[in-house]
């Protein structure tokens, strides 16, 4: 067989496996309604009264698939959850925020889940993410908001609290860090730059979506059972949940593509804070280090900490009563 030939056959063979591929991943993403439903079902039945339910909101030309809780007047909490998560991570904080009559407010952010994946990698710069949230806000009838943020949200949540002081009422951070502070910390030295080996993996066209996606249900629970100090903060059903939003069409390259628009800098980098803000730390991060929440003030002024020691990056399910103890005394306070 000629060399032609052989490459025609080695480039049919791979196109064979990737749309296979794709075949496998539509088939469980095709369980996510079903799932969605029976969350929010058991969530109202575990809470009389909750009244959650999910809505897909046109935020200016992206829609977010989101699930809103607690009493229609109730000031307004918003909680933007991180990678690579949905909704359904809050879902042992959206009943304590709804008794204590908070409007709960959690949308499957850009690229995720349920919600829009624009094409390319420019659509998922830090500036666009912070005015989805300005703009559900304002979709939502209100001028203000608590923000409470984990990861990948929580870099959202910084931002959104220095680019929109006005509607920003508290900042609630977990786990994740100030981007001054993260620069600060990889100029330093080697401890955070070998925590965050994946954001350079992540710049790798295709190669990172497949790995995640080659099992996603082998993914959601290594990521989220395996990596967590505390058996039990995500079971089964939720895990799964994870793995059919990992599977969405183009949500695994939409989700990563977070990380590859850190090469645009959002426009206010200095991202000095004024709100006051609780950061929510738990010590037994596997990406973060603990230097990360040091020296803080010159950006964020009214700043309070509170360490979870037995906790891992996914600390609002490893220390869920902790947690919201905590949120909900700064937040009365």
């Amino acid at each position: 067989m000629s060399k032609s030939k052989k490459w025609i056959v080695r480039a049919g063979l791979l196109g064979s496996a990737l749309i296979f591929h794709n075949y496998q991943l539509n088939k469980i993403a095709r369980k996510t309604d079903q799932l969605t439903a029976k969350a929010v079902d058991e969530l109202n039945a575990a809470h009389p009264g909750l009244n959650a339910d999910c809505y897909f909101i046109d935020v200016g030309g992206i829609i977010l698939h989101t699930l809103i809780a607690g009493p229609e007047d109730g000031p307004l909490a918003v909680l933007l959850h991180g990678f690579p998560e949905h909704w359904v991570s809050w879902r042992k904080q959206v009943p304590a925020l709804a008794q204590a009559g908070y409007r709960v407010v959690v949308p499957d952010q850009r690229g995720y889940n349920r919600s829009s994946k624009p094409w390319g990698i420019r659509p998922y710069r830090l500036d666009a993410l912070t005015q989805d949230i300005a703009n559900l806000i304002t979709k939502l009838g209100r001028e203000t908001a608590v923000i409470i943020a984990h990861d990948w949200g929580g870099g959202v949540g910084w931002q959104f609290a220095a680019d929109y002081p006005q509607m920003t009422d508290k900042l609630i951070i977990m786990n994740a860090p100030h981007p001054q502070a993260m620069w600060r910390e990889f100029r330093k030295g080697w401890e955070q730059r070998l925590k965050s080996w994946y954001m350079l993996f992540f710049q790798l066209p295709l190669l990172p979506e497949l790995v995640f996606t080659l099992n996603p249900y082998q993914t959601a629970q290594q990521s989220f059972q395996q990596m967590t100090t505390q058996p039990g903060a995500f079971n089964d059903d939720e895990v799964e949940m994870m793995a059919v939003a990992m599977s969405q069409p183009r949500a695994m390259t939409s989700m990563i593509n977070w990380y590859r628009a850190l090469r645009y800098p959002a426009a206010n980098q200095e991202a000095h804070i004024s709100a006051p803000t609780l950061l929510i730390w738990g010590e037994q991060d596997f990406a973060l280090s603990r230097a990360l929440t040091e020296d803080l003030e010159p950006w964020v002024p009214n700043i309070q900490r509170h360490y979870i020691a037995q906790s891992n990056h996914w600390v609002q399910n490893e220390a869920p009563a902790e947690v919201n103890a905590a949120m909900l005394a700064f937040l009365q306070s």
